[in-house]
């Protein structure tokens, strides 16, 4: 099993948005850094356990985990003209965007701030910390899982 952290803006997808469809997988689309893209395409698993990050908020931090139930596919949204996630250049032959589905598996008891990850000495080797990481989805290993959530 991996671990990993999923940037969202909660007015988009909240881990109360999880919590609120706790038997119905959520599609994870609308990822549009290759970068992101190949972490979702070639290394994130069924069974792999995320932390919800809300970003662009008031209250930026963890807020949750959900679990992934469905591992990479074609990402929906870049074959829809109607989507702000279209991609006119990606075809069914050859997608160029993958999506995952994730499911609620709980929202912690108090936000996890920004803050209080940097101010870790154990965690500052953590992608979100790192100096002009701004990927919406990164890896995190165990250790630092531990680390996030004994905070």
């Amino acid at each position: 099993m991996n671990y990993w952290l999923f940037k969202t803006e909660p007015t988009e997808c909240s881990i109360d948005d999880f919590a609120n469809a706790p038997t119905k997988a959520i599609v994870w689309e609308g990822v549009r850094n290759y970068q992101a893209r190949n972490f979702l395409r070639d290394q994130v698993n069924q069974g792999d356990q995320v932390l919800i990050y809300h970003s662009s908020c008031k209250h930026i931090g963890v807020a949750g985990i959900v679990e992934v139930v469905k591992a990479a596919y074609a990402d929906p949204s870049q074959f829809d003209a109607a989507s702000r996630y279209f991609d006119a250049k990606a075809t069914l032959e050859q997608p160029r965007w993958i999506a995952v589905d994730v499911c609620f598996v709980n929202k912690l008891p108090a936000l996890i701030s920004l803050d209080k990850i940097k101010g870790s000495t154990k965690l500052t080797e953590l992608p979100l910390v790192q100096k002009g990481n701004r990927l919406s989805v990164m890896p995190v290993t165990p250790s630092q899982w531990k680390d996030i959530l004994s905070l």
